[in-house]
């Protein structure tokens, strides 16, 4: 798997203003740098993979100037660098950045002058949540937790700090985002003058708490978009409202577009000529653009069609789409991350005004192994881009090609009946060379918080394809993409909804010989660590093996007892115990509290971190349980596998904990 990882040395370069926005790995070094250089300078030399190309022949010195080295930062932080936030200012000169803590569990605040290198005396605070920048770059605004981690208060730094808003409520979370031409910042449904962020903030909208607004501003109108309920009548996705700044208040919003049945509206974003919108049909979805500002003579509410949408170019199977940075609201070009099970992630840069597009980085393609990778006619498709095809400076984007391996691996949709009649998606992906009857399968599943479950190509799963694996998606109740009731069906005391679809398609892909019996394996992480923990307590000869990833498993007493905090949300999503109903529903799923006595259970590698938001110890007990309590089979072993590594920082240890998950199932799997 090693092997096979790309090994971009650096993101491709974000412009913003005059600078170009880089990090880039230093060779030998395990964190990145983060960099900039000026887009006018040799802009010649600039590519993509290469932006530091070039030299300030007057100066006499690099073009590239380092920001924040993360290798130092380690030297600071216990011996490993994770930061969470980072804002450089708008006028270029310092960068706020928040760095995690070992030592006080917490992200500490630290400003950087860009000019002079050095940390700035303030402000400096633990445990930040959120900041934004103000006046210019000349105040910042930050939010701070308190020992629940919950966000209550909000202080704005220049001089000094001043407290601006101290939230009582333990229900309400504080949180706050500038819009993107930096003219306000937001705080929740308040909005603060950016250029005067201790003035009286306004109340533009009022709603439920926990739910979904995300407030944008251009030309003198507000753009609120909310999943909130519409008079009291709760709604299932997403919807688009404007108002005029000068006025703003609750009863002055109007929808942007007329509801159209079965198309949901899944992200927006703006720049100054146009906004974007990501839109889902079934499991089709569809990006495109709508110029601004809209035309005189449309009234909204009106249809998408009246305001002539532009369908940017996708690629076939598209799984995601997530918006790329695009911090520059001048800009006409925005950047979007474009994700399919059959093609490796591509970092696209789209010109608005004309619909043209390019692939600036695209994840795990290995240009110069890509032969014995994937085949003759696939390399002989990848053409390595030169230095002028490259040129950041050209705005004539060509024509391109989709790199997808859909020669070598097929993408095929099912819809499950779960045990109550409803239909569950369902996506497969193996190998066209390696496919056959009876092939062995991994099941994956989530099917919490309304997450989407993640179905891009990963090139560690070429191990298993090219053994002749089937790859399975289930999207079961509880996760995203089908709108809120499909989420909140699979939440609560309907948890076990989410579980009999899992295993609905688990019997499906037996039943219908797709993959052999007793070769069927489940994968789960974190709160789909919960799910497959519960489809083997439910049907436990349904899976030869399955791998639990920092799973939630002794869900009742966690939540009676957080040792770790809890936030609302987690009490939202899997229940409130001290509600009897509740209660029972929880005891009902919950993975610790109902392993079977004297039956024959999978073979089960969990692995868990000391750096896990869920306890180690949940893992602990639960091996320890079904140990001792399931019949044993010494060619079915339950392996608890532990690390104090922080592991989502790494990709080598990524990998390497990967490797040996993959290795347990093809040895449990192939041994049968």
């Amino acid at each position: 798997m090693a092997s096979r990882l790309a090994s971009d040395a650096c993101t491709p370069p974000v412009r913003w203003g005059p600078w170009l926005y880089y990090r880039r790995a230093d060779e030998g070094k395990q964190y990145p740098v983060l960099c900039r250089r000026s887009a006018a300078l040799h802009s010649e030399f600039i590519s993509y993979s290469d932006p530091s190309a070039g030299f300030d022949f007057t100066a006499g010195k690099r073009i590239e100037q380092k920001l924040v080295d993360y290798n130092k930062e380690a030297e600071r932080f216990g011996g490993y660098s994770y930061e969470e936030l980072s804002e450089v200012s708008p006028d270029h000169r310092f960068i706020a950045y928040t760095m995690y803590d070992k030592d006080k569990d917490s992200f500490t605040l630290m400003v950087r002058d860009l000019v002079t290198g050095t940390l700035c005396d303030k402000p400096r605070a633990d445990r930040v949540s959120n900041i934004s920048w103000a006046m210019d770059g000349k105040a910042l605004v930050y939010i701070v937790t308190n020992e629940d981690r919950r966000p209550y208060r909000i202080i704005g730094s220049s001089k000094d700090d001043v407290l601006m808003l101290e939230e009582p409520d333990e229900n309400i979370y504080l949180n706050i985002r500038h819009t993107k031409d930096f003219r306000f910042i937001t705080l929740n449904v308040y909005l603060i003058n950016a250029s005067d962020p201790l003035s009286r903030m306004r109340l533009v909208w009022e709603g439920e708490s926990q739910v979904h607004c995300i407030v944008e501003h251009h030309h003198g109108r507000l753009y609120l978009f909310t999943d909130a309920s519409r008079e009291g009548t709760p709604v299932d996705s997403h919807y688009l409202m404007l108002s005029d700044v000068e006025s703003p208040g609750p009863k002055s919003w109007k929808d942007v577009f007329l509801e159209e049945p079965g198309v949901i509206l899944e992200d927006v974003d703006f720049c100054d000529t146009h906004m974007v919108l990501v839109l889902r049909q079934g499991r089709k979805l569809k990006l495109c653009s709508v110029k601004l500002p809209f035309p005189e003579h449309i009234r909204v509410p009106a249809r998408l069609s009246d305001f002539h949408p532009f369908d940017l170019s996708l690629p076939n199977h598209v799984c995601q789409i997530l918006p790329g940075p695009n911090y520059d609201y001048r800009s006409s070009t925005m950047r979007f991350t474009i994700s399919s099970p059959v093609m490796p992630d591509a970092v696209v840069d789209y010109n608005l005004p004309n619909g043209k597009w390019r692939i600036v980085q695209q994840q795990n393609m290995l240009h110069e192994r890509t032969k014995a990778l994937y085949g003759n006619a696939f390399a002989a498709s990848m053409v390595k881009p030169s230095s002028k095809g490259g040129d950041l400076s050209s705005e004539d984007f060509g024509d391109c090609d989709w790199n997808e391996l859909s020669e070598y691996y097929a993408c095929e949709y099912y819809d499950v009946p779960s045990k109550d009649g409803v239909l569950v998606p369902l996506t497969l992906v193996y190998s066209q060379k390696h496919k056959q009857e009876g092939n062995p399968g991994l099941l994956h599943g989530h099917g919490a918080y309304g997450e989407i479950l993640d179905k891009r190509w990963r090139s560690e799963l070429k191990s298993l394809l090219d053994r002749g694996w089937v790859i399975a998606f289930a999207d079961v109740r509880g996760g995203g993409g089908y709108g809120k009731k499909w989420h909140q069906d699979g939440a609560r005391t309907k948890k076990m909804n989410s579980i009999y679809d899992f295993i609905s398609c688990g019997e499906f892909l037996l039943e219908k010989g797709i993959i052999k019996e007793n070769k069927l394996a489940g994968w789960g992480y974190s709160a789909g660590g919960l799910l497959v923990a519960s489809a083997i307590n439910t049907r436990p000869d349904l899976f030869r093996a399955v791998v639990l990833k920092v799973p939630f498993l002794d869900v009742c007493n966690t939540l009676l007892h957080p040792i770790l905090p809890l936030t609302a949300i987690d009490y939202e999503e899997f229940g409130f115990p001290v509600d009897h109903e509740e209660f029972l529903s929880i005891r009902k799923y919950s993975p610790y509290d109902n392993i079977q006595k004297d039956v024959p259970y999978p073979a089960v590698f969990v692995t868990s971190s000391f750096n896990t938001r869920f306890g180690v110890w949940e893992a602990a007990k639960w091996v320890a349980k079904v140990r001792e309590v399931t019949r044993y089979d010494p060619e079915r072993p339950v392996i608890l596998n532990l690390t104090t590594d922080v592991v989502e920082e790494s990709k080598y240890l990524q990998t390497k904990e990967l490797a040996l998950e993959t290795a347990f199932l093809i040895k449990m799997i192939h041994d049968t």
